[in-house]
């Protein structure tokens, strides 16, 4: 389901360091997780998501992930952005 949000999204921002930056800027709307991505690494987005109630959503592959944003990487957070 939510690779078609992010194959809907008409703006979105990959990657975990970009999309905390753009939670702390105000401008997501729903974050995308992919559950096989280190916890480590997306924890800090999963944290500011949640201290600003934004709707997390979880994916099972990074890899998935990134072919729905049009890349040829995995992605471990997507951020879908006003």
């Amino acid at each position: 389901m939510s690779y078609e949000k992010v194959l809907q999204a008409g703006k979105f921002i990959i990657g975990t360091k970009q999309t905390v930056k753009a939670l702390q800027e105000g401008i997501v709307r729903e974050l995308i997780i992919a559950s096989d991505a280190d916890h480590k690494v997306v924890a800090k987005a999963v944290n500011e998501a949640k201290e600003r109630n934004i709707p997390i959503y979880y994916v099972d592959s990074m890899k998935k992930l990134g072919k729905a944003c049009k890349i040829e990487v995995g992605a471990a957070a997507v951020a879908i952005i006003r």
